[in-house]
């Protein structure tokens, strides 16, 4: 009964550890690091507040209400008190007119805002992406490098199973078989430190998904550890560049920005009139029997000094400072197209030759020795050189492939863009 009681709980736990187990591909992956992040989602707030200060840039100005009373009488006259029986209250209302459309540029200068602030994100994005993208990659190096280091213990072991044997028929020393022991440890450290690095690689990556919960030994990847035999030429990653990258997009609306700057820096320099209405129950001293009168006014700023020079003068020279900051961007994206390519090409250029030539001949070279020292062509210092080349080259082989992905990486974020998958 306990048997079967426990059939059923396992039966039941299937499905969410199976779930739990579950690799995740990188477009999986970036999906729940785009939800997840908490720098991510603390950036784009910034981009609501921008969009609320539109609001407060594009609000018309209030109008001034006024309520004057005129006529108390603060002394007698002729013997005479009544304080409040000539007081006249006279309600006036003003408004302030806005010359030069100051509030539709107030408005394009917030909108510009907003825009450059969605454009930050997106390089902001973009700089996080590079950082989970290497993670990945540093996850599928690790695991790659474990699945190596365990079919070299493994090869071992079934090595030392036949040279036991040999040496069980007297056909091998003791002091070969217990040299061949001796190497193992090799393979066993190389096994262990493989473990350890995927288990670092894996927190990391965590890490970066802000998930603290999901247990290192159930959270596993997937993706293609392998490289692409051919590249498109250097110029036509540079024109996507310049079409994709965010930062150089916001350079050049920092210039826009700049110029709207100048402009409402131009119409604050403007007077803005004051119209006002008032009425008053008042005998009018030109016509006594017009008691219900009404008056108006204008109100105008003299303007003997221009206040707003110093600032007209600051945005004009702010315009030229965008524009070579946007000129900056450009040659920097450039800089870096070019030093992500040709980290490409190297890469390229030695993976080529270690795919067709150098590996298998380390594998062909293993197994020729492996076959002449166990018929007693070869020492065995021969066969465990050759052994060690092997592991060495398929190791070099590995961590060069975990560089191109690092570079295509690289190349990426200098384009704006996933361009290499």
């Amino acid at each position: 009964m306990k048997i079967q009681q426990r059939l059923v709980l396992i039966a039941g736990l299937a499905p969410v550890v199976l779930l739990a187990q579950t690799p995740l591909d990188w477009t999986t992956l970036k999906a729940r690091f785009e939800a997840a992040n908490p720098t991510l989602r603390a950036a784009a707030t910034e981009i609501d507040e921008s969009r609320a200060a539109e609001i407060t840039a594009y609000l018309r100005p209030n109008p001034d209400f006024t309520l004057t009373a005129d006529g108390f009488q603060i002394a007698r006259n002729q013997g005479v008190w009544r304080p409040f029986n000539g007081v006249v209250q006279t309600p006036s209302i003003s408004y302030p007119h806005e010359r030069q459309h100051k509030r539709e540029l107030r408005r394009e200068v917030a909108k510009e805002s907003t825009g450059i602030a969605e454009t930050t994100y997106q390089d902001q994005e973009r700089g996080l992406l590079f950082n989970l993208r290497t993670a990945f990659v540093q996850v599928l190096q690790a695991k790659a490098v474990l699945q190596n280091a365990r079919e070299n213990l493994g090869y071992w072991d079934r090595e030392l199973g036949v040279n036991r044997n040999r040496f069980s028929a007297g056909d091998l020393a003791q002091v070969d078989l217990s040299r061949m022991e001796l190497q193992r440890i090799q393979f066993e450290a190389d096994y262990e430190t493989a473990i350890v690095n995927l288990r670092t690689a894996k927190i990391q990556l965590l890490t970066l998904l802000n998930d603290n919960r999901t247990p290192v030994d159930r959270f596993d990847i997937e993706g293609r550890f392998d490289f692409l035999d051919e590249l498109a030429p250097l110029e036509e990653f540079r024109t996507q560049a310049l079409e994709g990258r965010p930062d150089l997009k916001a350079a050049a609306q920092n210039v826009e920005l700049a110029k709207l700057t100048h402009r409402l820096a131009i119409a604050n320099g403007s007077t803005d009139p004051t119209f006002g209405v008032w009425y008053s129950h008042n005998p009018s001293f030109a016509n006594p029997f017009a008691n219900e009168t009404m008056g108006a006014s204008i109100s105008i700023p003299l303007r003997i000094f221009d206040r707003n020079q110093g600032e007209k003068a600051r945005t004009q020279i702010d315009i030229k400072r965008t524009q070579q900051l946007r000129d900056a961007a450009q040659a920097q994206v450039f800089s870096d197209v070019d030093s992500a390519y040709y980290t490409l090409v190297q890469n390229l250029n030695l993976l080529q030759p270690y795919k067709s030539k150098y590996l298998p001949l380390a594998v062909d070279v293993r197994n020729r020795m492996t076959v002449s020292y166990q018929n007693g062509g070869a020492s065995l210092l021969d066969f465990l050189d050759a052994e060690k080349s092997y592991r060495d080259t398929r190791l070099a082989y590995l961590n060069l492939i975990g560089s191109y992905l690092s570079a295509a990486a690289q190349m990426n974020m200098a384009v704006g863009r996933e361009v290499i998958e």
